[in-house]
Formats: C-alpha cells, structure tokens, sequence
C-alpha cells in the first residue's frame, strides 16, 4: 500500500520533536543558543519591572534625612511580541513520485522543512544583534549597470544575504527605488569575498535609481517589524526619550540602557579589559559573557598569543568554544558569532537577558494537526515555520558594548 498524506504527516510529527527543531536552531548561534528561553509570553505584553534607584531619604543629619526622603524609583518595560515566518512548498508531483517509499517522501519533505528552519535560524541570528529596524547591512555603492549590483558598506554583512531574497532599500520610512518604478528585487548572485550582490531583472544601466550611500537593506515586510535586540537594548548612541517599551530611558541612560565604551584605538585586549572594569564600576550583576564578529575574535586570538585559554561550553548537545579573560568581577568567556557587527562586542551578564516567546520560540505552526497544507495557487503543499517572540532584559545597566 502506497504511503499516504495522513501517514507521511504521522513521521513527520515524529520526526519534528521540539527537541530536533532546538538543536537544528541552535547550530552555529551561541548567543541565541544561550538565551534564556522563556516560553509563557500570554496576553499583548510581558512586564519586565525593574528598581532603577534605590530610596534616598539619607543625610548624616536626622532631620536632613528625613526631609529629603525620596522613594525608590521603578520602571517597568513592557515588552511586545513581533513574528517572524519561514515557509517552504514541495510540488505535489514529486510528492506524490516518492510516496511510496517512506524513507524518500521523508528525505524531500525534511530537506525543504530543515531549509525552511534554517532560514528562520538564520533571521533570528542576526536579529538578536539589531535594533528591531531589520536592516540586513547599509549600501556602500550601486552599480550602473543591467543587472545591478550593490556592494556593502561593510562586506561582512554579506553573511545575511541570500540568494532569493526580495529586498528593498531605505532611508527610514522612505523606500528607495533600484530602478524606474523598481521598489523591490530579488537577488541572484551573491559574491561573500567582494561583499556584492546582484539583482535580477533590475536594469540600472542608465542610473535611474534614488540609492544613496548608507541607505539601508532589508527584506520585504521586515522593516520596523524585527526584535528588539542588542543594539536596541544596549545602543550605541545614549538612549533618547522615546519611550523604549513604554519607559523613558533618559532618567539613568547607563541603567537602562547599559554602558557604552569606545575602544579608541587601543590593542583588543587592552580595550575590553577596559569596557569590562567601566561596566564593573557600577556594581550591577556579574557579566560573564562576550559576543563579538569573528575578525575581533581572531585579533584577540593573535594578541593573546600563548597566553590564550579557551573554553569549551555544551548546550542542547552543541558545543562552542570560547577564549576566557579575567575581569574585574570575574572570568568573561568570549564568544565568536558571524552575526554579531564587527565594530561591535558586547559584554553581558546572561542571566539577565531572555528570548520570550509565545510557546516555543520556532516551531512548525500545525496547530491544526497538519504539519503541509495544501496551497490554494499552487499544485504544491506548503510548510510554515514561525515563531511569536521578543528579546527582553531585566537589568540593561549590567551589560555594555564596546564600540570599535
């Protein structure tokens, strides 16, 4: 008897554990691997309270003390979830050509499903790092030419491009135009050593587009719309006034927004010992990670020389190494992560820091029993990957990023 769509959908489900999803998601990301998994984000919004001060009814005089009682100040984020989706579809014919045995139905429909949670990995690698803008890289320059190519400002970036993609150019909420009445286009070659890709079907060969230098990249339906990550949480910049999940984080910027150090020119070590013992200053948690692109981590590497200790930490059967550094509160392990910028590192305490998801943070959405369905356009059945989630700390004030 020919295997049938109820009984591929029975070894799928078998096959698909949270537990293999997990494991497929964790590979190569071990800052989303390290997270905090916080998966019982019900309701429009999850409460991160916080005690920014503490009560400050004290003076070496009674009387001063208690006129100038001042209560504790607290603040409470209110995180907000965003989704993310990866679907994938097998045509019904090559379906229905390896139906009849079970081990090949299972080979088609597990590669176009772990290519579709991989991709859904990949978005969440990069994302965590960002500031919820979705900005894939900025433009460096744009060709003249048919088709056209675009290379990055910063050729490391590439590793978030893909063939396939559909993207779009911005500066802001304005869309650019890669050519006359050309808002969007998909790429067809990416080049990871120049740091380029190029654009199908997009003729800019008489310079008909509006790109700047520095306008940004994103995938279509991603703008605005991605986690709050590192970059959101602890920016940069020093925070403004918007309110950030509802809390003005200009009262205490450094406790609410963590601790910006530029590394000024100094050798690599030098410089995060030095970002380490600022944010030991203010006495918040007890940092014992670092996150940085792989071309700071190989400096560190050279610089530390025969002085190098690495460390090996097992997650969910996943290893990843890393180089400890003592700090002031502690041993810090520093970890590689391609998608962390390259002009960035940032020191974290991890326990403060969680992905808070609405069950599972990537899963397969077969909340109906169907891990296909069937595609209403299409003679194909459609896999959908997704997740509901939000990046979220409860002490912003014990992290910081190094800023090269």
């Amino acid at each position: 008897m020919a295997l049938d769509t109820s009984s591929a959908a029975a070894i799928l489900k078998e096959y698909y554990s949270n537990q293999r999803v997990e494991q497929l998601t964790y590979q190569d990301m071990p800052l989303y691997a390290m997270l905090k998994k916080v998966k019982d984000f019900e309701g429009s919004s999850y409460p991160l309270p916080m005690r920014v001060t503490d009560p400050q009814g004290a003076s070496a005089t009674f009387s001063n003390a208690q006129a100038q009682k001042q209560p504790s100040n607290y603040k409470k984020f209110s995180l907000t979830r965003v989704k993310s989706y990866s679907l994938a579809s097998i045509e019904t014919e090559a379906m229905l050509a390896s139906k009849s045995n079970p081990g090949a139905f299972l080979q088609l429909a597990t590669a176009e499903i772990d290519g579709a949670i991989h991709t859904m990995k990949r978005r969440l690698g990069w994302a965590i790092y960002g500031d919820g803008s979705g900005a894939l890289g900025s433009i460096g320059s744009v060709s003249s030419a048919n088709p056209e190519v675009i290379t990055l400002t910063t050729a490391d970036d590439i590793v978030k491009f893909e063939v396939g993609q559909t993207i779009q150019a911005r500066l802001g909420a304005t869309t650019r135009i890669f050519a006359t009445a050309t808002p969007s286009a998909v790429i067809t070659k990416v080049d990871r050593d120049a740091g380029t890709i190029t654009l199908g079907a997009v003729d800019n060969s008489g310079d008909t587009d509006t790109i700047v230098a520095g306008d940004t990249l994103n995938v279509v339906g991603d703008y605005n719309a991605m986690l709050s990550g590192l970059e959101a949480w602890v920016p940069a910049a020093t925070p403004s006034a918007t309110p950030y999940f509802g809390v003005d984080r200009t009262i205490d910027a450094t406790r609410l927004g963590g601790v910006r150090v530029a590394s000024t020119g100094k050798p690599i070590d030098e410089a995060l010992i030095d970002a380490a013992r600022r944010l030991g200053r203010e006495g918040l948690g007890k940092p014992d990670c670092v996150f940085t692109g792989f071309s700071k981590y190989a400096a560190l590497e050279k610089t530390l020389g025969a002085k190098i200790r690495y460390k090996d930490t097992e997650i969910a059967g996943i290893s990843f190494r890393g180089i400890e550094v003592s700090g002031p509160n502690g041993t810090l392990t520093v970890y590689p992560d391609r998608d962390c910028p390259d002009n960035r590192m940032y020191i974290l305490d991890m326990a403060s820091w969680g992905l808070y998801s609405l069950g599972e943070p990537v899963r397969l959405l077969d909340q109906d029993g169907n891990k296909m369905l069937r595609e209403s356009t299409a003679d194909a059945l459609e896999v959908r990957v997704g997740g509901y989630f939000q990046v979220g700390n409860t002490m912003p004030g014990a992290n910081a990023v190094l800023v090269f």
